[in-house]
């Protein structure tokens, strides 16, 4: 019996969902799947049980982590510099005297102390802010909290949290006065992003979509936030010294 045009149809769509899968499998298993692994390989594994926010010394929820950093503290302070951002002060009389003066007289005060945050058992390591006009009670700030973990090249990852200080009042939580912030803790986070980004040191700039899973939250001091959820973290490169 003769074989109909229907039936070399049939033949002929089999034919092409076989080559079609084949080209898929092709594409993906030495393609696409080799250049995944290799760009999860290159994560630093403090970022697979990084917390996604930090801790008051009550035990109350800060601010949210929303950016990290991979390099020595030599490197990070030395973009941070780079980048125009100047390292905060330590809280003691004197700069907090020096805070209330520069709030009140309009006074600048570039490196003007920030509060202690707690991330991984610990408060921040290094802070550092950029000053807004010629009053601290704007700014834009950054504390960072090293991983007790290294990377295979003996690097710490800088788990950051960036948020702007709009204005000086009392926290709605303990009647204390302190720095309130802006709600969109993305706008920070891009912000020193971009900073870092224009020094050219910042390399392998890479984004963690739904890092958060809550979008929204209030901090320690009783600050409403939001955020996308994403952290973007990266890799801090300086050429090594001529000999």
């Amino acid at each position: 019996m003769a074989r109909g045009p229907n039936h070399r149809s049939a033949w002929m769509i089999a034919l092409l969902v076989f080559v079609t899968v084949l080209v898929a499998y092709v594409v993906v298993a030495y393609g696409v799947l080799p250049l995944v692994w290799a760009r999860y390989e290159k994560r630093h594994p403090a970022l697979d049980q990084l917390p996604g926010m930090t801790q008051t010394h009550d035990h109350h929820p800060g601010d949210p982590i929303n950016l990290a950093l991979v390099g020595s503290e030599d490197d990070l302070k030395r973009i941070m510099l780079k980048a125009g951002w100047f390292p905060a002060d330590p809280i003691t009389l004197k700069s907090s005297l020096k805070i209330a003066e520069g709030t009140l007289l309009d006074r600048p005060y570039e490196d003007a102390p920030v509060s202690s945050l707690y991330l991984w058992g610990h408060k921040q390591d290094l802070a550092f802010e950029q000053p807004v006009g010629d009053n601290p009670r704007k700014r834009h700030h950054v504390r960072f909290w090293k991983s007790p973990q290294l990377d295979d090249q003996g690097r710490p990852l800088w788990a950051g949290s960036a948020t702007y200080d709009e204005r000086v009042g009392l926290s709605h939580t303990t009647g204390q006065v302190t720095h309130h912030i802006a709600p969109d803790v993305d706008a920070e986070r891009d912000h020193l992003i971009d900073n870092l980004l224009s020094t050219g040191n910042l390399v392998d700039l890479q984004t963690i979509d739904d890092f958060h899973p809550n979008r929204t939250g209030r901090n320690g001091g009783g600050d409403p936030w939001e955020t996308d959820g994403a952290l973007k973290w990266g890799v801090i490169q300086f050429d090594p010294p001529a000999n």
